[in-house]
């Protein structure tokens, strides 16, 4: 009897042992996972590390719906507008220089462009975060004809290399544009879209202008530029920048980090299977314990046997 009972203790106990070892084996890799979170501010003989996400190039571009093939304007800017894949930096090009960017929302995109004088073919690319283009769009040529031009002088164009520019939160943001064209001086209005007080600027003389903007927190964008010589002549250009670094709490939504572990290891627990793996210890440890005591008392008997037969 006592044999048998040491026999289903034996059992009882490698089961228990083989559960919490499964539990533990399961919780490995959640348990006490590390989360490396970069520092803003890194202290002095501090080191940071680096990882490249890397992904494929978008595989779908964008389509110019509006305005038709062969259209004809007398005023610029004009809007042009069209699909594309959510999410993308769309760029549109009038006859392969870049004149305005925007963010692709919601499977679609909207802009306004200056025109140059005659025929303008129009079309648009698209950029991911890693800015690798996708499929080019379809070519819209389109015609503008200036009813002012006699009247007022040159036709002016305000273009950039630069459909989108960053830096960080606080940091100055500098954009290089180039203006052709038209009579100085020129005034340029600057709506950084921040809300911030629509800025003045004036120039002499055509040729590279240089604006710089300062924003307070990250986010992405809208830019929109508009420059007017001394004849009332204007261009108008609009582009994407981007602030980086760390987005409010009400913006970056509940499922981010609001610890204040910024900079340090933060520490992820899954604490479901620590705990049953803690339950099931104890009666793991009884059982142990109990075992050792059948045993114990086996050998005694088996000692007792042995001295009473001799």
């Amino acid at each position: 009897m006592i044999q048998k009972l040491h026999r289903n203790l034996g059992w009882v106990l490698s089961i228990s042992v083989g559960v919490c070892l499964l539990v533990a084996l399961l919780g490995a890799g959640r348990v006490g996972a590390i989360e490396k979170i970069p520092d803003p501010k890194p202290n002095p003989g501090s080191f940071g590390l680096e990882a490249t996400k890397r992904q494929a190039p978008p595989t779908q571009g964008a389509t110019i719906t509006t305005p038709g093939n062969n259209a004809s304007f007398s005023t610029s800017p004009i809007t042009v507008s069209g699909v594309c894949p959510a999410g993308l930096l769309v760029q549109v090009y009038n006859n392969g220089v870049m004149v305005g960017s925007v963010m692709c929302v919601n499977g679609s995109f909207s802009i306004e462009i200056s025109l140059f004088a005659g025929t303008n073919e129009l079309s648009a690319a698209v950029y991911d975060d890693l800015d690798q283009t996708g499929p080019a769009s379809n070519i819209v040529p389109v015609t503008y004809t200036d009813t002012r031009f006699t009247a007022f002088g040159q036709l002016i164009t305000l273009t950039s290399s630069y459909g989108r520019r960053s830096a960080a939160a606080g940091a100055e943001l500098n954009w290089p544009l180039q203006l052709t064209g038209g009579t100085g001086p020129y005034a340029f209005s600057l709506d950084w879209g921040d809300g911030s007080k629509v800025e003045l600027k004036s120039q002499s003389l055509a040729g590279l202008v240089t604006i710089a903007h300062a924003y307070k927190k990250a986010g992405i964008y809208q830019v929109n530029v508009r420059a007017t010589d001394v004849n009332g002549v204007s261009a108008f250009l609009q582009v994407i920048a981007v602030s980086n670094g760390q987005v409010d709490e009400t913006v970056a939504g509940a499922g981010s980090d609001t610890t204040g572990t910024s900079g340090k290891e933060r520490v992820v627990v899954m604490w479901i299977p620590a705990a049953i793996a803690l339950i099931l210890l104890i009666p793991t440890y009884w059982l142990g314990r109990r075992s050792q005591l059948v045993s114990l008392h086996n050998k005694m008997l088996k000692e007792r046997d042995s001295y009473e037969q001799k």
